[in-house]
């Protein structure tokens, strides 16, 4: 029997509410069997900084989505060697849950803005359909000004509540010490706070 299937891509550097809740609204509006959370192992697209090591951000993107039963995390891009392409691996998952399964590619709508820097974005739709979360600021029409017909016809915006969460901002706020509740999940908080992963940002 065939399923439909989240794939959630990021650098979870670290995850937070807003991705968990991209993720199962998602879930809902699509009737996904499950989303996969998979964190970059070298993300191609992220400048300027060095993010927290790939096995750490993998540990909390597990410690975030361990309850809920449809949500899984995956390895497959910490484990390969190179930048991480979306294409790569929606193709190898798609090869893991057979050619029945239905993909979808979820993505902030910023990052779907640059569609067309992606890697191989023609074969990409090929094989999955381009889920575009809403963030604050953005609107769907950047999506109509940036993309070419043939990739927009394969990327479908998804409206979810505004979260005006960004990695970015929680990183800065561990590094003050400020407290990361109601932020990220309190699991992630103390697995941050226990390694100490952003003292030095």
């Amino acid at each position: 029997m065939s399923e439909s299937v989240g794939i959630m891509g990021g650098t979870f550097d670290p995850i937070h509410f807003g991705h968990l809740a991209a993720a199962e609204e998602a879930r809902i509006r699509l009737r996904l069997a499950r989303v996969i959370f998979v964190p970059n192992g070298q993300p191609p697209h992220k400048r300027g900084y060095v993010p927290a090591p790939a096995a750490r951000r993998y540990d909390m993107v597990v410690l975030a989505t361990a309850s809920n039963p449809a949500f899984e995390a995956s390895r497959v891009e910490i484990d390969r060697s190179g930048p991480s392409y979306a294409v790569d691996t929606v193709e190898t998952i798609g090869r893991q849950l057979g050619p029945d399964t239905r993909l979808y590619f979820i993505a902030g709508v910023d990052a779907v803005r640059q569609f067309v820097t992606w890697q191989s974005p023609e074969r990409l739709v090929e094989t999955c359909e381009i889920i575009a979360v809403s963030r604050p600021g953005y609107s769907p029409r950047d999506l109509d000004r940036a993309l070419p017909s043939h990739l927009r016809e394969h990327v479908h915006t998804l409206r979810i509540p505004a979260f005006g969460i960004s990695s970015r901002r929680l990183r800065q706020r561990a590094a003050a010490g400020e407290s990361l509740r109601y932020l990220t999940p309190q699991a992630v908080a103390r697995y941050i706070a226990a390694h100490r992963l952003y003292s030095k940002c």
